[in-house]
């Protein structure tokens, strides 16, 4: 594979370099460098300038507000925003329902949902996982009872992340019981204002609210809500979490990441060395690169496969197992780093009679709750163990 860019690439390269260093606001930046963190106020005010400027969703077609950017222009474009300190972009609406809707969606259902996705008008959320449905989710069990030109429906979804600030919810739900558990599972989509949607909080170990337990309880949704046929819900599942799975690897990102290891370890020490001169610290640095590297490549080929419409395999499911694999493996490394200098941790700064600052420096802040939350990380989007029975049954049927 050729990796050196061609001169319209390098000139690329440095358009979204120069643009992005004036347009991407400090106080967002600083905070994704300091990993602090940013709000939804901040993702939405990023969102809205990559809009204005046409290049908030260079994956969609260019029909739907896509930019018809090649595969190596949109692998340089995600990596000079990760560099630049640039957010994570919420994926519910752009990666994940928005595809669906214009793929898959009537032509009444693209008017009414894909403006509000691109202008980040409307927050999203994902109703799939249920107790007792998680990696086997066709398991599910939340009922869709057809009444009229509506659905009634009664259950509950689990580990819905931002169920809490978002305004609608696309949901995986039961309207067959008939045949094949994925043959009767139509996806709906919900307003999260409808009488009789419930959110409770779940905190997670880090201490934090990014999840939610959301319960259905008579629930009203017109049919016209539903994407597609009747009971095919499961191939559109299917096409959105190939999305999700991409986008987990996050390449930039990692890259941010190791980077800020390095400047760490540099700074790190006492006597005289610092963290950076451990043999130790030098080898786990070594491995994490090579894992980063060899993802990074996988992203290539896929992004690649994408371009000449090669119809992708296990790509996408290997990418999702090897990325979190090493998010974790990251922030065992950062935690090593910083040690107890990490404690106390934000996380539980709100909670009763824990108000003392982060001691240390202040680089480590929140080093704690990345450790704890990615934990996760193995689990979402389809926990690696099955994917890894995916991957091995894409095989074996080759």
């Amino acid at each position: 594979m050729n990796l050196e860019f061609d001169g319209e690439e390098l000139a690329f390269q440095q358009e979204v370099r120069e643009w992005v260093a004036e347009a991407l606001p400090k106080d967002i930046s600083e905070a994704v460098m300091n990993g602090t963190g940013v709000v939804k106020e901040q993702t939405i005010r990023w969102q809205k300038i990559l809009r204005e400027k046409g290049w908030l969703v260079p994956n969609w077609p260019v029909e739907y507000g896509g930019t018809g950017w090649t595969a190596a222009q949109k692998y340089i474009f995600a990596n000079e925003l990760a560099e630049a300190g640039a957010p994570a972009l919420n994926p519910f609406g752009l990666a994940m329902c928005g595809p669906v809707i214009y793929t898959y969606g009537s032509e009444e259902q693209k008017a009414q949902h894909l403006p509000g996705i691109l202008n980040s008008d409307i927050w999203w959320c994902q109703g799939y996982s249920e107790p007792g449905s998680g990696s086997d989710l066709a398991s599910l069990k939340t009922q869709a009872v057809s009444d009229g030109d509506d659905y009634i429906v009664n259950g509950s979804k689990i580990w819905t992340s931002g169920a809490h600030l978002a305004d609608w919810i696309f949901c995986l739900v039961r309207t067959s019981n008939e045949g094949k558990p994925q043959e009767g599972i139509s996806f709906l989509l919900i307003p999260m204002d409808t009488p009789g949607i419930v959110v409770d909080p779940i905190i997670m170990i880090d201490g934090g609210h990014h999840v939610n337990q959301v319960f259905f309880t008579d629930v009203r949704v017109p049919k016209a809500n539903r994407i597609g046929e009747e009971n095919k819900g499961w191939t559109y599942a299917k096409f959105l979490l190939v999305n999700e799975r991409n986008s987990i690897a996050q390449i930039g990102a990692k890259k941010r990441q190791i980077k800020r290891l390095q400047n760490l370890a540099n700074a790190v020490g006492m006597d005289g060395a610092t963290l950076a001169d451990s043999t130790t610290y030098q080898e786990k640095m070594a491995s994490a690169e090579i894992a980063l590297n060899a993802l990074e490549y996988s992203e290539l080929r896929f992004l690649a496969g994408q371009q000449s419409d090669f119809a992708p395999g296990s790509e996408a499911n290997m990418l999702k197992v090897k990325a979190t694999e090493l998010q974790q493996s990251m922030s065992e490394l950062f935690l090593e780093m910083a040690a107890y200098y990490s404690l106390p941790f934000d996380g539980f700064r709100d909670m009763e009679g824990v108000n003392e600052p982060p001691v240390g420096l202040p680089e480590f802040t929140g080093g704690n709750e990345d450790f704890l939350y990615g934990r996760a990380a193995t689990i979402y989007g389809g926990s690696n163990e099955i994917q890894k029975d995916v991957m091995m049954k894409i095989l074996m049927s080759m």
